[in-house]
C-alpha cells in the first residue's frame, strides 16, 4: 500500500509497450462494488478469494504489467500463482515514504479509522518476510516515478542475463 503500484506499473507497461492492468480496478469492475465495499460487506476473506481469482484470470491471458494489491501476496495460493505464472516485483518503500504516499487518498480500508504509520509498521512487519520471494526486489523511493521506472528495467535486465 502506497508503494506505488498502479502508477509505476502504468509507466512501466507503456515503457515495455505491453498492457496494463490494475487488480483491484478489476476485481472492483467484476463485483460491480468498491473495494471498500466490499471489505464492508463481506470481510476480508470474501475479497480475498474474488482477488486470487481475477489475479489468476489475468495471468492465464496475454501477457502484461499486473499491479495487485498489497494484500495478494499474502495469501499463499495466490502467492504461489504468481510466483509461478509470472516475474513478480516487490516495490519495497519506507514507512515514511508509505505514510506520506496514502496520506493523499482515503479509500483505504486498511487504514480506516487508524494511524497509518502504525498500520504500515504492522503490515511491514508481518508481509516484508513474505514478500522477500518476489522474484525481484526493487527500491520504490521518493523519488520521480521514472527512477524507480528505471530501476526496474535495471533490474530485468541483469534478471534476464
Amino acid at each position: 500500500m502506497g508503494s506505488g503500484k498502479s502508477t509505476i506499473g502504468r509507466r512501466l507497461a507503456d515503457r515495455l509497450k505491453m498492457r496494463f492492468a490494475d487488480a483491484d480496478d478489476e476485481i472492483e469492475r467484476a463485483a460491480g462494488m468498491t473495494i471498500s465495499d466490499i471489505f464492508a460487506r463481506f470481510g476480508e476473506a470474501h475479497f480475498r478469494d474474488g482477488e486470487r481469482r481475477v489475479i489468476a484470470r489475468l495471468l492465464a491471458g496475454r501477457p502484461l504489467v499486473l499491479a495487485t494489491g498489497g494484500g495478494a501476496f499474502i495469501n499463499e495460493e495466490t502467492r504461489a500463482l504468481i510466483l509461478k505464472d509470472s516475474l513478480c516485483i516487490w516495490l519495497d518503500a519506507d514507512i515514511p515514504t508509505l505514510v506520506e504516499r496514502v496520506a493523499r487518498r482515503s479509500h483505504r480500508p486498511l487504514l480506516k479509522d487508524r494511524d497509518p504509520g502504525e498500520v504500515l509498521r504492522e503490515l511491514a512487519a508481518v508481509r516484508n518476510p513474505i514478500y522477500a520471494e518476489a522474484h525481484l526486489r526493487v527500491s520504490s523511493a521518493s523519488k520521480p516515478h521514472e527512477h524507480t521506472v528505471r530501476a526496474i528495467l535495471e533490474a530485468l535486465s541483469q534478471w534476464k542475463s
